[in-house]
């Protein structure tokens, strides 16, 4: 009996090396492969030139779609943009996270008293990562002064 991995598209199958490395353990196992949709419709041999290619090509549209990302960012950066998600902390929020941090609480438990009061996170508590990044942020700000 044959055996065939079905994967829906070559992109969901993986990029480079690591479909290179898949390739040679299929190829070692006795394993077909059928992509559904996309360019590379059909069965394939894993370790035939198509596959090797494939490979190849995967890799170098990851990086070509993170070069786009990178451009549309430093556009964006030009033009005035922010970059990233809504700011959910602001000053009010630091001045009573510098009083709680001179309590000595717990990260944790200083989120924990803290509530955002703007934007989509309106009403909930910031992470523990978000209050460690704002304490650092200021604790670097006031050395620099």
């Amino acid at each position: 009996m044959a055996v065939t991995l079905v994967v829906h598209e070559h992109k969901r199958l993986g990029r480079g090396l690591d479909l290179a490395a898949l390739a040679e353990q299929l190829r070692a196992a006795g394993i077909g492969l059928e992509f559904l949709t996309g360019e590379l419709q059909g069965s394939h041999d894993p370790s035939g030139v198509v596959f090797t290619v494939l490979a190849a090509l995967s890799g170098m549209e990851r990086e070509y779609i993170r070069d786009r990302t990178l451009e549309g960012h430093e556009s964006a950066r030009a033009r005035g943009k922010a970059i990233g998600g809504a700011a959910v902390t602001d000053e009010n929020m630091l001045s009573m996270t510098l009083h709680l941090r001179a309590q000595d609480l717990s990260l944790r438990d200083v989120a924990a008293r803290l509530v955002i009061t703007s934007g989509k996170k309106k009403g909930c508590h910031p992470s523990a990562a978000t209050v460690l990044r704002m304490l650092r942020d200021h604790d670097q700000q006031t050395a620099a002064m």
